[in-house]
């Protein structure tokens, strides 16, 4: 998106009519959503749709750029940047393609990922300072000394960011995850993970991988000690928390491995089975890259995600240096072949036993049908899972509606559940972790109790059915270099 004073300006005159019109039907009750937004919310919700679901849709390259502006680093945060080594060892990649196909109960279609570097960035609150405060000109080591000064729990967070796989990175996420470092009073790392359409699965869940590993047992001349798996929680926002699931299920499927022991990673020895990590926590995650369940229907009002793209406007999507993929590929993450995997959409999961606890949020939006049932699932299987939904509350609410008081209440929980599992009493806390369910009503956050094992719209094997019903469709529709976008 262009954002040059020009390009805002011809965006948003044509919709001043519009937003008169919104504002007036709020006002008088009229609007399908005013009982439960406010005037605001229903204009930035207008707002953002008309972001996504433009006529003619921005080159992906250009998208891409446009979110991996760094903000700057200013203010109640502390930000360290780190690169992760590449481990001599090729292991990790080895039990990576080996879960890859061990879990494809098809013909799969994809590119073994190099083992690469990985980018991230520790996070944690500067306290006493101005909003405004500019970054003290420090080396990274010096940055990341100064953070652990402040943190006082043994809590990591190691944090995936969104942006439907091909956008964003822990620039964007600095907010959030300082945020979430100041409520736990512990440390985010965040990971720059590969991104698509460039690098597609499984790059992003390698690096994932190689991150988890890394906290666990630090590469040479790391900044951190090792962290116990323990106190390490992973978190994520929509692809974010796509990719943490898998991550889970990674691990899950490597420690199933009825020949493989051990693996090498920077010259240690790792015994399986991998340790567990404390907990997962996630802010709407995108578990179903087909895009099949009823709630992206039944809950587009309450949304400003666009709808899965059809075949007429396909056509109409730019190319450019980045898209369409040679050799042509039909999603922007994976092969078509490859979206039915579980470690490509979690909602194709059948297995969560041993998996740590989880946490969900959700707003009543286009994803929560799939987030259900995962949840559901995984509670019936013995699993901790701990589900929160908000009424009327779209995608993410939490991480752009910060005035909210359901925003605050979910970063409340969110890091509360981070504390529990992680912290200095983690196993005393994570025994006391009961399966919950619990609605919030929209504006009130007046609370009511779900049964989690209930929450999923239909049984299992109808969701795969769905899953594989809509994939087919896909790849009929596909022609030529026409290519179908996911865009969250």
């Amino acid at each position: 998106m262009d954002t040059s004073p020009s390009a805002l300006l011809r965006f948003f005159v044509p919709k001043v009519p519009f937003i008169v019109k919104t504002a007036l039907w709020h006002s008088l009750w009229l609007s399908p959503t005013s009982s439960k937004w406010d005037l605001r919310m229903e204009i930035t919700v207008l707002i953002i749709r008309s972001l996504l679901d433009i006529p003619v849709p921005t080159p992906l390259s250009k998208q891409q750029r446009w979110s991996l502006k760094d903000p700057g680093i200013k203010g109640k945060m502390w930000i360290s940047k780190v690169v992760l080594a590449r481990p001599e060892e090729e292991d990790i990649r080895d039990v990576l393609v080996e879960a890859v196909d061990s879990l494809d109960e098809g013909n799969g279609i994809y590119t073994t990922p190099a083992i690469v570097p990985v980018e991230v960035e520790w996070t944690g609150y500067r306290a006493n300072v101005r909003h405004d405060a500019h970054r003290l000109d420090l080396s990274e080591a010096q940055h990341y000394d100064s953070l652990m000064a402040e943190v006082t729990s043994p809590v990591t967070i190691l944090y995936f960011h969104g942006g439907v796989h091909f956008m964003m990175d822990p620039a964007s996420h600095r907010i959030p995850t300082s945020r979430l470092a100041h409520l736990t009073n512990a440390r985010c790392l965040s990971v720059r993970y590969r991104l698509a359409p460039q690098n597609p699965f499984p790059c992003a869940l390698l690096d994932a991988f190689q991150a988890y590993l890394s906290l666990m047992f630090p590469p040479p001349d790391s900044f951190h000690e090792p962290v116990s798996a323990r106190h390490i929680v992973l978190a994520g926002d929509s692809a974010g928390g796509n990719i943490s699931l898998a991550l889970v299920q990674l691990i899950l499927q490597v420690n199933r491995s009825p020949t493989r022991k051990t693996l090498q990673f920077h010259g240690r020895s790792v015994d399986l089975p991998i340790p567990m990590p404390a907990g997962l926590a996630g802010n709407s995650p995108w578990a179903d890259l087909t895009r099949c369940m009823p709630s992206l229907v039944s809950n587009a009002q309450w949304d400003y995600l666009p709808p899965p793209m059809t075949n007429e406007k396909i056509s109409t999507f730019p190319h450019d240096e980045i898209w369409p993929t040679d050799p042509p590929r039909g999603d922007v993450y994976c092969d078509l072949s490859m979206l039915c995997h579980p470690l490509v959409s979690p909602l194709a999961a059948k297995d969560w036993t041993g998996s740590c606890p989880l946490w969900f949020v959700y707003g009543e939006e286009m994803l929560a049908d799939e987030g259900k049932s995962v949840a559901s699932l995984a509670a019936e299987q013995g699993v901790t899972v701990i589900w929160e939904q908000f009424e009327a509350m779209p995608h993410c609410f939490s991480m752009i509606f910060d005035q909210l008081q359901a925003s605050r209440r979910c970063f409340k929980d969110w890091a509360d559940f981070c504390a529990t599992v992680a912290g200095d009493t983690a196993e005393e806390g994570a025994a006391k972790l009961e399966t919950k369910g619990t609605w919030f009503a929209a504006k009130t956050c007046k609370e009511t109790d779900v049964d989690v094992r209930s929450l999923a719209v239909c049984a299992h094997d109808e969701v795969l059915e769905r899953m594989r019903s809509t994939t087919a469709a896909r790849m009929r529709g596909e022609e030529g270099e026409g290519k179908i976008m996911p865009k969250l």
